[in-house]
C-alpha cells in the first residue's frame, strides 16, 4: 500500500517537503488556504526572492534554542540546495555577503518552477482549502506535516493555525512577535520627516542599555522608521517590546563624521558664510526634512543667522545629528512583518526528524517552529532544510 502524506501549507517548506516526499514515491496531498501556492515566495525580497545564503550557522537564528537548526543545515546546506535548484532548471547567483538569488532576479521563477515540478511528481494541490480539524487528517494519511508558517504577512494568509494544531497534541508555544518589521516611534518630529532616506548608524537601546548597532538604509515614514538597518534590529526590538522593556533608538545620521569634525565644520561654515541661515547650513549635510527636524528638536529657528552659531551651539547641533534619540512605541505589526519569532517550542520536536515528540508521524517544518533568522535568506534556508529533514524521515519510516 502506497504511503500517503498530508502537508498543510504550500509555502516554501511545504512545497519542498512535498517534492522530496513525492520523489521517494510517497503520495502527497498538499492543502493551501490561499487560491494559489507560494504567495509569500512571490513577494519575498521585494519580488527578487533572497532564496538562501552561502554562509549558514546557528548564529544567524533566534529562538529559545537556536542550535536546533544545526542538524538540518548540516544535512541540507546551501550546496545541497543549489544542486537541487539546478536540477529543476532554477539557477542561482550569489553576492559577496553570501545572499543568494535566482539568476532571473525574479521571485516568480522560484514559485513557478517549484509548483510545476511538484505537479510533475503527481503532488495533488488542494488550494482554497483551510484545514480546521488536524486530527481528521490522520484517518486518511500515514503522516501529517504542518508547514503553515506564522502570523507574519497576515494579508497573504499568515495566521496561527499551526500553533492551534500543535496544541491539540499537547505542544506548547513560545509567544509570537513580528520580526524583520518596521518600528513605530513616539515622535511627531519623526513623522514630519516621512519619505526621507539616509545611510545611518542605528543603535538599539533596551532599558537604556546599548544592545545592538547596525548601519544601513534608514527611511523615515508617517508612522516611524523603516529600511534595512531597522529590519536588522527589529527582532531584538520586537522581542524586548513583547517583554514590556523600554525600547529606544539612537540615530547617527552622519556615521562617517566624528563629533569634533562635524562641530568644527558647522562653526567654520557659519564663520565663513555669515549670510547663511542655520537651515541652509544643515541642508549641505542632510536632506531638507531632516534639517527641519533638527531645528524642531533643538527648538531653533531655521532662519537663525550663521553669525549666531557659536562653537557651543555647533557642538549641540552636531550631537543631535550623531546621537538623535527616539522612543519606540511598538512594531508595525504582523501584517507588515516579513517573518515572525516565537512558535512551536523546539524542545518538543526532534531536530533530526522534525517529528513531534508528542505525536507519532506528526511533523513540523519552517516558520511554524520557534526559529527565526536574520535578514539575508536565512529563513528560507531553514525552510528548505527542515522540510528536507522531515521528508527524509517520512521516507525512512515507510
Amino acid at each position: 500500500m502506497q504511503k500517503k502524506v498530508a502537508i498543510v501549507g504550500a509555502g516554501a517548506s511545504g512545497l519542498f517537503c512535498a517534492i522530496v516526499c513525492a520523489k521517494a514515491g510517497i503520495a502527497v496531498d498538499i492543502y493551501e488556504q490561499n487560491t494559489k501556492p507560494a504567495k509569500k515566495i512571490l513577494v519575498s525580497g521585494n519580488g527578487r526572492c533572497n532564496i538562501s545564503n552561502t554562509q549558514l550557522s546557528s548564529a544567524d537564528y533566534f529562538g529559545e534554542n537556536p542550535n536546533f537548526v544545526n542538524y538540518a543545515l548540516e544535512t541540507f546546506g546551501f550546496q545541497a540546495f543549489e544542486a537541487f535548484t539546478k536540477s529543476i532548471g532554477l539557477l542561482l547567483t550569489t553576492l559577496e555577503d553570501g545572499r543568494a538569488y535566482p539568476l532571473s532576479n525574479e521571485a516568480k521563477s522560484v514559485a513557478t518552477l517549484l509548483e510545476n515540478y511538484a505537479k510533475s511528481l503527481d503532488v495533488h494541490f488542494h488550494c482554497d482549502t483551510q484545514i480546521k480539524d488536524i486530527q481528521a487528517l490522520f484517518s486518511k494519511y500515514h503522516s501529517v506535516v504542518i508547514a503553515t508558517g506564522s502570523r507574519a504577512a497576515e494579508h497573504l494568509g499568515g495566521n496561527s493555525d499551526g500553533e492551534m494544531f500543535a496544541k491539540v497534541y499537547g505542544h506548547s508555544v513560545a509567544p509570537a512577535y513580528p520580526s524583520l518589521v518596521q518600528l513605530e516611534l513616539s515622535s511627531k518630529i519623526a513623522h514630519k520627516m516621512s519619505g526621507t532616506k539616509v545611510n545611518a548608524q542605528v543603535t538599539l537601546l533596551i532599558n537604556g542599555q546599548k544592545e545592538l548597532l547596525q548601519q544601513g538604509d534608514l527611511l523615515f515614514t508617517n508612522y516611524g522608521v523603516s529600511g534595512f538597518a531597522i529590519l536588522d534590529i527589529s527582532q531584538m526590538a520586537s522581542e524586548a517590546l513583547l517583554n514590556f522593556s523600554a525600547v529606544s533608538l539612537q540615530l547617527n545620521l552622519l556615521p562617517h563624521w566624528s563629533m569634533q569634525k562635524l562641530s568644527n565644520h558647522l562653526f567654520q561654515t557659519a564663520q565663513h558664510l555669515p549670510e547663511m541661515t542655520l537651515l541652509e547650513i544643515l541642508i549641505g549635510l542632510v536632506p531638507l526634512k531632516i534639517a527641519q527636524g533638527i531645528c524642531s528638536a533643538l527648538t531653533l529657528s531655521p532662519t537663525l543667522k550663521a553669525t549666531q552659531i557659536h562653537m557651543k551651539l555647533a557642538k549641540k547641533i552636531a550631537n543631535q545629528l550623531l546621537h538623535w534619540r527616539f522612543e519606540v512605541e511598538q512594531t508595525h505589526g504582523f501584517r507588515h512583518a516579513e517573518v515572525s519569532g516565537g512558535g512551536i517550542r523546539t524542545s518538543e520536536v526532534d531536530e533530526k526528524t522534525m517529528m513531534s515528540r508528542k505525536c507519532q508521524n506528526l511533523y513540523f517544518c519552517g516558520e511554524v517552529l520557534d526559529i527565526v533568522g536574520k535578514r539575508g535568506g536565512y529563513n528560507f534556508a531553514f525552510a528548505w532544510a527542515s522540510a528536507f529533514v522531515a521528508a527524509q524521515n517520512i521516507k525512512n519510516m515507510m
